[in-house]
């Protein structure tokens, strides 16, 4: 008996559910591939008789039809092997999501997905695949497609489902391309691509005589119940509850974020019991760009409670029955069970998003490589926190032997940082290397004392005190690491800088900020903190990052605080970190004010005792510096989106030339006066 026969022999002396289970996740580790084990699975699903479902969970190279066609094929035929009911495979999974304006410039994407749907749909047999796909719009006016689902059977497409709400918010743009349908549910396949107007069709499908609705992601996201005030004047899934299914389906890519999941499993168990009909939610898993999805597909019953999850952020083939009761529920990321029914407030107890944050980040560097088909990263160690945790990101998601780490101390640069960089280095097992920039400084620094005094002449606006000392440096490191990449095949460059010192500017364009990848944009310095401690602890070799890194208060060391002699402190330029990140926590999520803030207590004033005039000064500063900082958000490289809201590009879009907007606002007797004065 070889090891397999002995693996199946012991799982099948399981209980039954378990044993579904464990046979499944061996057929998936021989990559679909195991008869034995296919046939044993078989003949324990067929005493279900009907509502067999495979929730496949895949991860999508965006634009590349074939690759995705493969795995699309191979689940196929895996869940015909095992005689299911029904496959179903996530949003757009043929092309990937989101498409953005791919489409609209190369439309060539769309002719090409429509064959390959049309040639799949041929190799189906009685397992009905839903399979994501792009239409073509007939209509001469709207939009020019469709983002559509077919229903594929029988060697032919049985009808097609087109997505009803579109989103235009943080990172969707789908309005943008794509046009709403006009009907919720089934159309014929006659109507592929020659869709006018509704055909008088069964809204449901009837699958081995049970009848299933089918949405397409937003589409679930609009109960009027549980979202108030509703974004849209529809409800699709109440349209085909109406319709009295046995189950109601959504195809989905939905990106994950900080309180996503809390969300989502509240609203989707509240849909489920409201309509007392069970729920199966099947979600897109990988990375594309600043997008991280988790899958976490799941199925709820017909009083909203959980009845099967899958892995997160791994693909997966999940066999579920909703009408029967079968499934299994794989855990969440660690700590994210205690966040679902949390209250909207901020809190620096980041602990319960440790573990989702780090494996976003991580499947974000990895998928970008892999994606664009680069291998190796090189990055500065400067022996602050936001390189440390950068280098242990970027070293978990490629490996240590692809991460080059380099020191570039100036100067000003401590015998402590140089010290803590090489020793980070060698507790992660990157390679190191030091290069000063001592004499590219000096280089850079004359040349340009000689070229001022030039311009001098000419204008009389030089500043008395500048930071081009600060930023040639900074640019000095720049140029070294893009070197390296330039030099050495499929090499990026990781930019460093975290969300809170984006937010202030307390980055330099071409410094600090440039890379090919930014995997810490979207963390905020008291989170990074948080991650940091947590990445000691946690992984399996603990306390990598030096105990006296986390311990230093976060500087830049490009310039020497007149007040101390010692190199600037942020903090001292800015303000405390644990009050700023709330100031941009209350601008993400609750969109407040700045009178509103200034007249609320943060949780930096309940542990510290600071004055009205501190308060404001610091107020001041945030918003001054903010307004300034928004050219710097525009250029800043792909970056993981990690936290409820990000001034990622793909979530939040600001014209730079907005930065005199008036935050404080002005009360109406001051706007009188201001009239008053005009006349």
């Amino acid at each position: 008996m070889n090891k397999t026969d002995k693996k199946i022999e012991d799982i099948l002396q399981l209980p039954e559910s378990e044993c579904i289970y464990a046979l499944n996740e061996l057929i998936e580790e021989y990559n679909f591939d195991c008869p034995e084990a296919i046939k044993e699975l078989k003949e324990i699903l067929k005493t279900y008789n009907y509502g067999n479902i495979g929730l496949a969970q895949i991860n999508p190279i965006l634009g590349n039809i074939q690759y995705n066609a493969q795995k699309i094929v191979k689940r196929i035929k895996y869940a015909e092997n095992l005689g299911l009911d029904m496959v179903v495979f996530p949003e757009l999974t043929l092309t990937g999501y989101p498409i953005d304006d791919i489409i609209d410039r190369h439309p060539v994407v769309v002719e090409e997905n429509i064959k390959w749907i049309k040639e799949i749909a041929k190799i189906t047999g009685k397992t009905r695949a839903l399979v994501g796909f792009i239409e073509k719009v007939k209509s001469n006016t709207g939009r020019r497609y469709y983002n559509a689902a077919a229903v594929l059977g029988e060697g032919k497409i049985e009808s097609i489902v087109r997505k009803t709400l579109l989103p235009n918010y943080s990172e969707f743009y789908d309005a943008r391309y794509f046009e709403p349908s006009p009907i919720v549910g089934a159309q014929p396949p006659e109507t592929l691509c020659n869709f006018q107007k509704p055909v008088d069709y069964p809204k449901l499908n009837i699958i081995n005589g049970k009848k299933y609705g089918i949405t397409i992601c937003e589409d679930c996201w609009n109960n009027n119940e549980f979202f108030i005030p509703n974004l849209y004047h529809s409800d699709p899934v109440k349209t085909l509850a109406d319709e009295f299914p046995d189950v109601i389906i959504n195809c989905s890519a939905s990106p994950t974020r900080t309180k996503k999941e809390q969300l989502k499993h509240n609203m989707l168990s509240y849909i489920s019991r409201m309509h007392k009909t069970p729920f199966v939610y099947v979600n897109q898993v990988g990375a594309i760009d600043n997008n991280s999805f988790d899958g976490s597909s799941r199925v709820y019953n017909a009083r909203g409670e959980l009845l099967a999850r899958a892995k997160s952020f791994e693909e997966q083939f999940l066999i579920v029955n909703p009408i029967k009761g079968l499934g299994k529920i794989y855990p969440l990321a660690n700590g994210l069970e205690k966040t679902l029914q949390e209250p909207k407030i901020f809190t620096l107890d980041y602990e319960p998003d440790l573990e989702r944050t780090y494996k976003t980040i991580i499947q974000g560097i990895r998928d970008y490589f892999a994606k664009t088909g680069f291998k190796r990263a090189v990055l500065g160690l400067s022996g602050g926190l936001d390189s440390s945790v950068s280098a242990v990101l970027v070293a978990d998601a490629l490996s240590p032997q692809n991460v080059f780490g380099v020191s570039m101390p100036s100067k000003i640069t401590s015998n402590e940082s140089k010290n803590d960089a090489q020793t980070l280095a060698a507790n992660l097992g990157i390679h190191f290397a030091v290069a000063p920039i001592k004499a590219m400084y000096e280089t850079v620094n004359n040349s340009l004392q000689e070229l001022f005094t030039t311009i001098e002449t000419k204008w009389d606006v030089r500043y008395k005190h500048s930071f081009t000392p600060d930023n040639i440096q900074a640019r000095s490191r720049a140029m070294l690491l893009w070197g390296i990449s330039n030099e050495f095949g499929q090499c990026l460059p990781i930019a460093t800088s975290d969300k809170s010192e984006l937010y202030m500017g307390y980055a330099t364009v071409n410094g600090d900020m440039s890379g090919g990848f930014a995997p810490i944009a979207d963390v905020t310095k008291t989170k990074l903190f948080a991650l940091a401690r947590w990445l000691n602890k946690n992984r399996e070799t603990k306390n990598v990052i030096p105990e006296s890194i986390i311990l230093k208060r976060p500087g830049a060391e490009l310039a020497i605080d007149p007040k101390t002699g010692k190199p600037l402190i942020a903090e001292d330029a800015l303000m405390p970190y644990e009050f700023m990140d709330e100031v941009i926590w209350r601008i993400e999520n609750k969109h407040e004010s700045y009178k509103e803030m200034f007249e609320t207590e943060f949780l930096y004033e309940r542990e510290h005792n600071i004055s009205l005039e501190q308060k404001t000064e610091w107020l001041d500063k945030f918003y001054r510096r903010m307004s300034t900082a928004l050219y710097k958000w525009s250029i800043l490289p792909p970056s993981v989106i990690v936290d409820a809201r990000s001034i990622n590009k793909n979530d939040y879009r600001q014209p730079i030339t907005s930065s005199k907007i008036n935050y404080k606002g002005q009360t109406t007797d001051e706007i009188e006066k201001i009239i008053t004065e005009w006349m």
